[in-house]
């Protein structure tokens, strides 16, 4: 089956592209009094609705910080979707981008789950149709499909395994142990990744992060020049180029340890600047620069920040919760399919922490 990459920058027909809709409804900055408000707001609504934010690294620090303040979870989506299942709330509000909503209602049926804005979708998911998928899927009845977190609940029905950057060599090393041919999608960039680690035979849907794609090795390298000291730190999600000049590959969590528990002064951080917030109050003495993209403003689709992310606010979390807006659904029928290959990713994670007990720091995902 031949794919062709998303079309980002495609106009419709109000004469604008995916990601300037996007852009659009990112929420203008707002001043201190203000944003303390709405974080006092936001956090009287939690308690009364006997709600708990789930927020991810990527989203404003404002909200990461009134998670932590109010008992909730930041996280990369792994341990998003374990806080969300096994957290006593009725109602979770999922600040990140509607495919981890959707996770969280597969796993948790009987909540509530809300976002902070319903359009706030990922490149990755809209990469990744689910009729375009199945048709490929029927194609190769022969691979175990295995899909990263970042696709839609119809498309995760499909799926045998669900994986996270946290956990996808480890699940797919053991697939190839078992001698099972895979089926990948949708980043094509993680996938090539995984391919070289483990060595399965994996066939690959064509898919990429509007944020990590961007990234240059060219300009990595000339950066890393000026900074010769520096560890480079680098998501897999990332092109080849990138990801051959990392000191460090892995998830967000793993990018997080490294920063933490590194001996270098300065970091090169290869992946959404959103992760920022949390690595300068996890190690206030270190130096953090970003990774360069292929441009600056209105010559780079992303500039390093996911634009669904950053569509996630205090005001919209406020609306959310004082109005019941912004929930997420999940047709039943789809939720059952999907729950295997998230529960099946979950068992096999969970039997992995409990071999390394006592060696999994607490930060995020192992």
């Amino acid at each position: 089956m031949d794919q062709v990459l998303y079309d980002y920058t495609r106009q419709d027909a109000e004469g604008q592209s995916c990601t300037a809709h996007a852009w659009a409804k990112v929420p203008a900055p707002l001043n201190k009094p203000q944003r303390e408000a709405l974080k006092q707001r936001a956090a009287e609504l939690l308690r009364a609705h006997n709600a708990v934010l789930v927020a991810h690294f990527y989203v404003d620090g404002d909200l990461q910080d009134l998670a932590l303040a109010t008992g909730g979870c930041v996280s990369d989506s792994l341990e998003m979707a374990r806080f969300g299942r096994d957290h006593q709330a009725s109602t979770l509000v999922v600040a990140g981008v509607r495919f981890m909503g959707e996770s969280a209602k597969i796993l948790s049926p009987e909540k509530r789950v809300l976002m902070p804005d319903l359009d706030a979708t990922c490149s990755l998911d809209l990469g990744c149709p689910a009729d375009d998928f199945a048709a490929f899927c029927d194609a190769h009845p022969d691979r175990t499909v295995v899909v990263y977190a970042n696709t839609s609940a119809a498309v995760k029905a499909r799926a045998d395994w669900m994986v996270t950057s946290s956990c996808a060599l480890d699940i797919v090393s053991e697939l190839k142990a078992r001698g099972e041919k895979i089926l990948w999608a949708p980043d094509r960039h993680l996938g090539r990744y995984i391919q070289e680690q483990t060595g399965a035979d994996m066939l690959m849907w064509n898919g990429a992060c509007i944020v990590h794609d961007e990234f240059k090795g060219l300009e990595l390298e000339l950066l890393r020049e000026k900074h010769p000291g520096a560890l480079i730190l680098v998501h897999p999600e990332s092109p080849q180029s990138v990801v051959a000049q990392a000191d460090v590959v892995g998830s967000t969590s793993a990018l997080i340890k490294a920063v933490v528990e590194g001996k270098a002064q300065e970091y090169i951080v290869a992946t959404d600047n959103g992760i920022l917030h949390r690595m300068r109050q996890l190690a206030p003495g270190k130096t953090l620069i970003e990774a360069p993209t292929a441009g600056n403003s209105a010559t780079c689709k992303s500039c390093a920040h996911c634009p669904w992310m950053a569509m996630n606010g205090l005001q919209g979390l406020v609306d959310c919760l004082a109005h019941g807006a912004g929930e997420i659904l999940v047709d039943e029928a789809t939720r059952v399919k999907a729950l295997t290959c998230i529960t099946r990713m979950l068992d096999f994670t969970a039997a992995r922490r409990a071999q390394a007990a006592g060696l999994v720091p607490g930060i995020g995902a192992a």
